[in-house]
């Protein structure tokens, strides 16, 4: 009873405390921020997620310094886990689960101890490049690497204070025909489409927990140099799943390496970039878009019975902008 209480009153406390940053923000004209770990600490809510994808690149072009951070925010935060959202290892993938580039691009990298947790990862068109087995056999190697399968899914449950979200993990490349007809991608046209999108369906259907996620590598919409083809594709395959069952709170993605926020009219599903967590590129705004930046970094993904929010982060700890989904 006492660590009831104790918890409602950090929670009435934490809460009270972002109120007041809010506010504050406000009445100055100026966006919600959190640059200290008391601030940080005010974005925890009941289930906590970390989202870092587009990563490997030695530590450089900024990505140590994000690693850090995000040591430094998960002190604060405490996530229940990571959600990797693919090109953990740029350019070519790995070659086993003994290349030397799961340490110079993630071991070495993301050391900080409260990184020491589980990191569920997704399939990017990097790892298509290389051996995509060898990336899920890293989780017989790795105690944090926990990917069992090319899609999967996982629901974080809170029951004291009754609250579940479900993250679906999907693997997009080889839903995009230009990956499937080029050689770089050896392993993308083995892949079978059609089963993974009667699974998603499936699983889409089945699922009834307070929040469902849907995260994969590329982006359903996006504003990108890259070939819209690739988001022609997935809105081809993935848009009638969504709306056949209007369930997906958020669809979050990387590969484009930047912040964006996309809202479409009558869709229920806010679609979200999370920047890359190292190289990051220039974004403009579409008409649909809420938010964009260039900024490099990573998001912060809360749940709690009435609240669903997303916090974008750049690699000093601000709050570049904030996504709120509520009931």
């Amino acid at each position: 009873m006492k660590q009831v209480k104790r918890k409602a009153e950090t929670w009435i406390k934490a809460t009270t405390f972002r109120c007041l940053l809010v506010l504050c923000c406000l009445a100055m004209g100026l966006p919600l921020q959190a640059q200290t770990p008391e601030q940080w600490k005010s974005l925890e809510a009941d289930i906590n997620f970390f989202i870092a994808n587009d990563l490997g690149r030695n530590g450089y072009y900024d990505q140590k310094i994000i690693a850090e951070r995000m040591g430094e925010m998960a002190d604060a935060i405490g996530p229940e886990a990571i959600l990797a959202l693919g090109d953990t290892h740029h350019f070519n993938g790995v070659a086993s689960v003994n290349d030397p580039l799961w340490t110079s691009n993630y071991e070495a990298i993301y050391s900080h101890p409260e990184l020491m947790i589980d990191w569920l990862p997704v399939l990017g068109n990097h790892e298509y490049r290389g051996n995509t087995q060898a990336v899920l056999d890293y989780s017989k190697v790795s105690r944090r690497w926990v990917m069992k399968d090319r899609y999967y899914t996982k629901v974080f449950a809170d029951d004291e204070a009754g609250v579940k979200v479900r993250v679906v993990f999907i693997d997009t490349t080889p839903l995009i025909d230009s990956y499937r007809t080029d050689d770089r991608y050896p392993d993308a046209r083995l892949q079978d489409t059609q089963t993974q999108l009667q699974w998603l369906d499936a699983t889409l259907s089945s699922a009834q927990e307070d929040w469902i996620v849907v995260v994969g590598h590329h982006p359903i919409y996006a504003e990108t140099k890259k070939d819209i083809a690739e988001q022609q594709a997935l809105q081809q395959k993935l848009l009638p799943i969504f709306r056949k069952h209007d369930k997906v709170a958020m669809y979050i993605c990387g590969h484009i390496h930047n912040f964006q926020h996309i809202r479409q009219p009558n869709d229920p599903t806010d679609y979200i970039v999370n920047s890359a967590g190292s190289l990051a590129r220039k974004v403009k705004p579409l008409p649909q878009t809420v938010f964009c930046s260039p900024e490099p970094g990573f998001s912060v993904l809360t749940a709690s019975p009435k609240k669903l929010s997303l916090y974008m982060i750049d690699k000093e700890g601000k709050v570049l902008h904030c996504v709120d989904k509520t009931k």
